[in-house]
C-alpha cells in the first residue's frame, strides 16, 4: 500500500459534469487542480454507467436561445460531431478527452474520498485536507489545497467538514413557495435505473428472475407509458426511493428498481400486448442515478420565486432554464402524473452566493448540492445546469486561490472580476457584457466587407396554414417601421397582426401588446402584404409580431435566419398528461418552436436594421439578449471572402486573438439518443478562416484555421504583432448562408 500527499491550488471532489467543468475552469484560469472521482469513468449520471440525458436550459427545445456555452457548450458541440448516434461509451470519451486536454489537471479515477480534516468553530470551518482510497491500486492519497469544491452530488465532503445543509422539503411558509408542502419533511426525489433493448432479428425468449415484480398487480401499466421500442431515458419514470434515505438505503433502492425493470420487461415480452418477440435486453444499469440528497446552505438560498421572477442577481454567474420539475414521493408506484412542471418565461439566473458554503470558509459546491430550496432544486438539478454551475465554481475557486481570499471575500470584493473572467471564457452568463479594460478590441473601430442591413427573407421553402396564431420574433434595432408578409390566400380576406414586446432581453414570448394592424387581401393567390406596425424602443429590443389565425390564409416558410424565429400558439399540453403535467398557459409552453424547427417565416422589414452591424462583434454581449449581438455579412457569394476589420488610431501590440463564432445556441443538442440533428457541425459556424494584420502597408496572415467546428477559438500568436488593423477573413462556413461572428477580442 502507498500513502501519498498531493498539493494543488484547487481540489475538486466528484467527476460528474459539475466536477469536470469546475476542474477545467480552474485549470484554464491558471491553477493546478486535483480532480478526484470515485467511479472508473467521468460524467456522473450522464456516463455509460447510468446513461441519463444531459438536459439543461433548452428544456428539450422549449426555451429559446438557451443552449449552454462555455465548457458544457464545448462538450455538446464536440459530441454532436464525434458521436452523432449518441453512443454512451463515446460520450465517456468526449468528457475524458476534455479533462485530459488540460495540463493543469491531475485526474484520479476510482478514488473514493472518505476522510476530511477540517477545523474551526461551527461558523468558521476550514478544510485542511481530504483523503481518498484509490480502489484497485492500494493508494491512500491525501489532497491538500487552498480551495475545495464539493461536486459529489450527495455532499459527502461538505457534510464531513461540518457544512450546514438541508435535506428534504422546506415548508411553504419558509420561502413563500407555492409548490412547497405546508409542513416540512424529509422527502426527496427518488433514484432511477435505466435499460437498453435491442432487436436481434430472430425470436428471443425471456424468463424473468424470481425477484421481478408482476407489474400488472401495480398501477404502472395504467399510469405510465410503456412501449417496446423505448430505451434509456424514455423510462426516466422508473424512479423510487423518495420516501427513503436515498444514500443509506441505496442498495435497497437499487434492488427495487431492478425488480421493476425486469418486471416491465416481462410485461413487454410475455404479455402478448407488444411486438417484442425479437427484442432482448442489451443493458441494464447497476448504479442508481440519484436525483437529490443534501443541499448545502450558502449565503443565499435560491428559491421558487427567484426562478419564476427571473431575478437578475448582481452576482449572477450561471443560468438555467429547465422547468421546476418535481416528482411524486412514491415514484413509479404513484397514481399521480410522473412529474409536474412549472416554467418561467425564459431562462433564470443563479447567484455566486449560492455556490459557496455559509460556514466552511474554503469550500464551494457545484451540481445538485448547491444552496437552493427543494422547489428551486427541481430545476437547477439537471446536468447541463449543474455543469455551468460547476464552471462558475471553478473560476471562483481559481480566483480565490490566486488572490488568497475566501469565496465570500471574492464575492464582496472581486465579483466583477470573476464575471468578466467568465465572459472572456464564453461562460453561460446572460445579460452582462464585456468590460475588460485589457481588451484592445473595445477601443477599435469596426467595419466589414458587407453587412446584412435589410432583413428580407424572401426564398420560400414551404407554407403553413394559419389554423392557429403564429408569432414571429424580429430585432427592432433601432426600430420597426412596417413589415411585409408572404401569404397564400384561398379567398379574399384580411391579414391581422399584433405587435408585442418580450418584456425582458432574455425572453422570447409575447409580454406587452404595443399595437395592432390589418391589411386587406383582395384576391386569392400568393402575394406580399404590408402591415403598418412601427416601434422605436429606447434601446434595441426584440419584437414579436403575432399573425392572427385565419382559415383562408397560409404563410410562406423560409429557412432559418439568425435573430428571427417563429412560434405556434397552442392550447393543450404537448405531452401525455399521465406522464408529464405541463400547465398549458405558461407562455414558453403555449408558444412552441417545434413546428418551425430551423425554419422561419418569409418577411421583409421595411426599415433598415442595425442588428447585424460590424460593431456588434465588439459590443460586449456574447449571447443573444434583446437582439442577436453579432456581425452578419450579406448573403455569401461563391468565390468571395467576407471579412471583419478592427482598426486603431495608433499602433497596438497584439499577442492573442479570441474569437467567438455563431453556433446557433437555439439548436437543442443532447448527449445520448433523445434526437439527432441532420448535421454533425452547426451550419452557421465559420469553417475556414484566417486572421490578417496590416504590417508596413501589407496584409500579413498571423493565424489561420481550417475545418473549424467550434464556437470559441483562442489564437496565441507566435510573436507580438504591432499594427493598426486586424482582419478576420471568412473563407467558408459549414453550410450557412452568411459569415457570422459574435465577438472578437485582442490582447497584448
Amino acid at each position: 500500500m502507498k500513502y501519498e500527499v498531493v498539493q494543488t491550488e484547487v481540489t475538486v471532489i466528484g467527476g460528474g459534469l459539475a466536477g469536470v467543468c469546475a476542474a477545467i475552469a480552474a485549470a484554464r484560469a491558471g491553477q493546478t487542480v486535483s480532480l478526484v472521482q470515485n467511479r472508473p469513468v467521468l460524467g456522473g449520471n450522464s456516463s455509460s454507467e447510468v446513461r441519463v440525458w444531459v438536459c439543461g436550459a433548452t428544456g428539450h427545445g422549449i426555451n429559446r436561445y438557451a443552449r449552454e456555452t462555455g465548457i458544457m457548450g464545448e462538450l455538446f458541440v464536440e459530441n454532436q460531431y464525434t458521436n452523432p448516434e449518441g453512443n454512451p461509451y463515446y460520450w465517456d470519451l468526449v468528457v475524458l478527452e476534455a479533462v485530459k486536454a488540460e495540463k493543469n489537471i491531475t485526474l484520479y479515477l476510482n478514488t473514493d474520498v472518505h476522510e476530511v480534516e477540517a477545523d474551526g468553530d461551527e461558523e468558521n470551518r476550514v478544510i485542511r485536507s481530504v483523503t481518498g482510497w484509490m480502489m484497485g491500486s492500494e493508494r491512500r492519497i491525501r489532497y491538500e489545497s487552498q480551495v475545495y469544491i464539493d461536486c459529489t452530488g450527495d455532499g459527502l465532503v461538505g457534510f464531513m467538514a461540518g457544512a450546514r445543509y438541508r435535506l428534504g422539503r422546506e415548508a411553504k411558509a419558509e420561502y413563500n413557495e407555492d409548490w412547497a408542502p405546508e409542513i416540512a419533511d424529509d422527502i426527496t426525489l427518488g433514484s432511477t435505473i435505466l435499460f437498453y433493448t435491442k432487436d436481434l432479428g430472430q425470436p428471443v425468449k425471456y424468463i424473468p428472475p424470481s425477484f421481478a415484480i408482476d407489474i400488472t398487480k401495480t398501477s404502472i401499466p395504467v399510469n405510465r407509458v410503456i412501449r417496446s421500442g423505448d430505451n434509456g431515458c424514455a423510462y426516466w419514470w422508473i424512479e423510487w426511493g423518495g420516501e427513503h434515505d436515498i444514500v443509506h438505503d441505496n442498495e435497497r433502492i437499487r434492488d427495487e428498481l431492478w425488480a421493476v425493470i425486469y418486471g416491465i420487461w416481462d410485461y413487454i415480452k410475455n404479455s402478448g400486448k407488444f411486438d417484442a418477440d425479437n427484442m432482448t435486453l442489451e443493458w441494464v444499469g447497476t448504479v442508481p442515478g440519484k436525483r437529490e440528497y443534501r443541499r448545502f446552505v450558502g449565503d443565499y438560498v435560491l428559491n421558487q420565486n427567484d426562478i419564476l421572477a427571473q431575478m437578475e442577481f448582481d452576482d449572477r454567474v450561471a443560468y438555467g432554464g429547465w422547468s421546476i420539475d418535481l416528482h411524486p414521493p412514491q415514484g413509479v408506484y404513484s397514481t399521480e402524473s410522473g412529474s409536474k412542471h412549472l416554467h418561467a418565461d425564459g431562462i433564470y439566473h443563479i447567484p455566486f452566493r449560492s455556490l459557496y458554503s455559509a460556514n466552511v470558509r474554503n469550500m464551494l459546491m457545484a451540481g445538485r448540492n448547491i444552496s437552493a430550496s427543494h422547489v428551486a432544486f427541481g430545476t437547477t438539478r439537471v446536468m447541463a445546469t449543474c455543469a455551468v454551475i460547476g464552471e462558475a465554481a471553478g473560476f471562483g475557486a481559481a480566483l480565490s486561490a490566486q488572490k488568497k481570499v475566501t469565496p465570500r471575500e471574492l464575492h464582496h470584493n472581486h465579483m466583477k472580476e470573476l464575471q468578466q473572467l467568465m465572459l472572456k471564457h464564453d461562460s453561460s452568463i446572460v445579460g452582462l457584457c464585456n468590460e475588460d479594460e485589457l481588451d484592445l478590441a473595445r477601443q477599435a473601430k469596426v467595419c466589414a466587407s458587407s453587412t446584412m442591413t435589410h432583413l428580407a427573407i424572401e426564398e420560400q421553402i414551404g407554407s403553413f396554414a394559419l389554423s392557429r396564431d403564429v408569432a414571429v420574433l424580429v430585432p427592432a434595432d433601432p426600430g420597426l417601421d412596417g413589415v411585409e408578409l408572404l401569404v397564400e390566400a384561398a379567398a379574399a380576406t384580411k391579414v391581422e397582426v399584433e405587435l408585442w414586446h418580450t418584456g425582458r432581453g432574455e425572453n422570447y414570448v409575447p409580454h406587452t401588446m404595443l399595437s395592432a394592424a390589418s391589411a386587406e387581401v383582395k384576391e386569392p393567390g400568393k402575394q406580399w402584404v404590408k402591415l403598418d406596425v412601427s416601434w422605436t424602443p429606447d434601446t434595441p429590443q426584440n419584437a414579436i409580431i403575432i399573425i392572427k389565425a385565419n382559415e383562408h390564409l397560409a404563410i410562406g416558410l423560409s429557412e432559418q435566419y439568425t435573430g428571427v424565429m417563429a412560434f405556434l400558439k397552442g392550447d393543450k399540453p404537448r405531452v401525455s398528461s399521465n406522464l408529464e403535467d405541463h400547465q398549458p398557459d405558461q407562455p414558453v409552453v403555449q408558444w412552441a418552436m417545434r413546428p418551425f424547427a430551423r425554419k422561419g417565416v418569409c418577411l421583409r422589414l421595411t426599415a433598415p436594421t442595425a442588428a447585424y452591424a460590424p460593431e456588434k462583434a465588439t459590443d460586449g454581449y456574447i449571447r443573444p439578449y434583446a437582439g442577436p449581438h453579432m456581425w452578419s455579412s450579406a448573403a455569401l457569394q461563391a468565390g468571395k471572402e467576407e471579412w471583419l476589420e478592427l482598426s486603431w488610431e495608433r499602433e497596438v501590440s497584439v499577442r492573442s486573438i479570441w474569437l467567438k463564432f455563431n453556433d446557433d445556441v437555439n439548436e437543442d443538442l443532447i448527449n445520448l439518443h433523445h434526437h439527432r440533428t441532420p448535421f454533425d457541425v452547426i451550419p452557421e459556424l465559420v469553417r475556414n478562416y484566417r486572421i490578417e494584420a496590416e504590417v508596413a502597408g501589407e496584409w500579413v496572415t498571423v493565424a489561420a484555421l481550417q475545418d473549424n467546428r467550434k464556437r470559441h477559438q483562442i489564437h496565441m500568436l507566435d510573436e507580438t504583432v504591432t499594427t493598426t488593423k486586424l482582419r478576420v477573413v471568412v473563407e467558408s462556413v459549414n453550410g450557412g448562408k452568411f459569415a457570422e461572428i459574435i465577438e472578437v477580442r485582442a490582447y497584448a
